[in-house]
C-alpha cells in the first residue's frame, strides 16, 4: 500500500541526533521496502533548501561538530525512489525560491492537498 508522510513539524531533534528523526526514519522504510511519499509542509519546506548550513551552531562552550544536512537526507530519498513533495504556497509564505531547492522536489497546490492525500491509501502525518 501506498503510504503518504506529511511532515510539518520541523528541526525536531536536529541537535541531539544530527538529523531529523522521521526523515531517517523514511529512508530506513524505504530500504525495507516500504512505498513512500513525502509531504513537506508549514516550517518542514525549509528542509529542501539546499545551502543551509548549522556548522556554526554553539551554546556557550558546545560547538555542533555534525550538524543536521537535511536537503542532502531528502535528495537521497528521492534518489531512492521516494517522491518528494511540497506545498507551493508554504515555500512562498518564507521567501524560498524554487531554484534553491534540491532537484526533483515537485509542488502541491494548497488547493489540491485534499485531492493529493486522497490518492493514498495511508497517511501518516507529523
Amino acid at each position: 500500500m501506498k503510504t503518504l508522510s506529511i511532515i510539518e513539524s520541523a528541526y525536531r531533534a536536529t541537535i541531539e541526533e544530527q538529523d531529523d528523526t522521521i526523515v531517517w526514519l523514511h529512508g530506513a522504510m524505504k530500504g525495507a521496502g516500504a512505498d513512500l511519499t513525502v509531504l513537506l509542509r508549514g516550517n518542514a519546506v525549509n528542509y529542501l533548501v539546499q545551502r543551509q548550513d548549522a556548522a556554526g551552531l554553539a551554546f556557550g562552550d558546545w560547538r555542533q561538530t555534525q550538524p543536521p544536512t537535511i536537503a542532502s537526507d531528502l535528495a537521497a530519498l528521492a534518489a531512492k525512489g521516494v517522491d518528494i513533495c511540497y506545498v507551493a504556497e508554504d515555500l512562498t509564505d518564507r521567501g524560498i525560491e524554487r531554484n534553491e531547492l534540491i532537484n526533483g522536489a515537485q509542488p502541491v497546490g494548497r488547493q489540491a492537498v485534499a485531492e493529493f492525500v486522497g490518492r493514498y491509501g495511508r497517511v501518516w502525518y507529523w
